[in-house]
């Protein structure tokens, strides 16, 4: 992939819609491109957050780790952004991303992507709002969950008074 194929890609995201294309060519030069195979691991939940991936092709799953194992929280796919949390607050991951069939995403390091997000406000907006939508999903999922726990309960209950 040319760097200005990478330049059209990035400007496809809404991250990145208003950086000036000089600055916004800076950052596919300094990006990677990176492919991996299907079920390989990006990154994994707890490791120190050293890069943002923007998906070119593919799928990625957001996989969480837990005590009863592995669940799968979400799918993402192209010109969608993962990774990006870990960077922002300076926390480990706080998921693993695994590839869901082949991947090819562009590796945008952590300290180009913080000079980005310094540098233009409405890249820091942007992403202000796609965390806010993601924290509104989970929220919802949350919410659906726990009815859904409260209806076994009270199913189960219903059938012991029985």
């Amino acid at each position: 992939m040319s760097l200005q194929q990478e330049f059209e890609v990035l400007r496809r995201v809404p991250f990145f819609a208003e950086i000036e294309p000089a600055k916004l060519k800076l950052l596919a030069f300094m990006s990677e491109r990176v492919g991996f195979d299907d079920g390989k691991v990006l990154c994994r939940q707890g490791d120190p957050g050293d890069a943002a991936y923007l998906i070119i092709d593919g799928e990625v799953d957001i996989v969480l780790e837990g005590p009863a194992g592995p669940v799968t929280v979400a799918t993402l796919g192209a010109n969608e952004i993962v990774g990006d949390m870990a960077i922002l607050t300076g926390a480990p991951r706080a998921a693993t991303m695994r590839a869901k069939g082949r991947l090819v995403a562009l590796r945008i390091a952590k300290d180009p992507f913080m000079r980005m997000v310094r540098e233009f406000p409405t890249m820091a907006v942007s992403i202000m709002q796609e965390l806010a939508h993601r924290v509104e999903s989970t929220n919802n999922q949350l919410r659906a969950a726990l009815n859904e726990v409260r209806k076994l309960r009270e199913q189960s209950g219903a059938a012991t008074a029985a």
